[in-house]
C-alpha cells in the first residue's frame, strides 16, 4: 500500500519533530523526503546546523522510509544509526531515506542530507526494529 502526505501525516504526533518544524515531503514505496530550515535556536556554536539535528533528520526519514512499506510489520525504535557527516548545513536542508531491505525483524535503510544546492550535508545507514506482526490463533 502506497502511502502519502495527502492520506496521513506519519508526523502528526510526533511532539519533538513537530517542535524541530519538520516538514514532509513524500512518503511512498519504500522511501520518504522531509525537510527543515535551520533556524538559530538548531545552531551550534559555529551557526551551522547541530550534529544531533542532522541525526535527528536522519533517523527520522529512515524510519518513515521503511514504515512506507511495513504495514504489516510492528515498530520497535532504531537498533543502530551510523552518521557520516560530511560538511556543514545551513538553511533549508532536505533529507532523503531508503528501504533498503526487510529481514523477519528489521529494516535496513540509508540515507543522506542535502542543502539547497543539493551538496550533500551527511549520509547515513540506520537498522530498524520492524518484527512481522504475525497474529496466532488457538483452537
Amino acid at each position: 500500500m502506497s502511502m502519502t502526505k495527502e492520506s496521513i501525516n506519519p508526523l502528526s504526533g510526533s511532539h519533538f519533530i513537530e517542535d524541530l518544524g519538520v516538514k514532509l515531503l513524500d512518503w511512498k514505496d519504500g522511501a520518504s523526503t522531509i525537510e527543515l530550515e535551520v533556524v538559530k535556536r538548531l545552531s551550534n556554536r559555529l551557526g551551522m546546523a547541530h550534529g544531533g539535528v542532522i541525526s535527528t533528520l536522519l533517523d527520522q526519514v529512515m524510519g518513515l522510509a521503511w514504515r512506507s512499506l511495513g504495514n504489516d510489520r510492528i515498530p520497535g525504535g532504531t537498533i543502530n544509526l551510523n552518521v557520516n557527516f560530511i560538511a556543514p548545513g545551513n538553511g533549508i536542508l532536505k533529507a532523503n531515506g531508503r528501504l533498503i531491505r526487510f529481514t523477519k525483524s528489521s529494516a535496513f535503510c540509508e540515507g543522506d542530507v542535502v542543502d539547497e544546492m543539493g551538496c550533500i550535508i551527511a549520509t547515513a545507514q540506520g537498522v530498524f526494529s520492524a518484527r512481522l506482526n504475525v497474529k496466532t490463533t488457538t483452537d
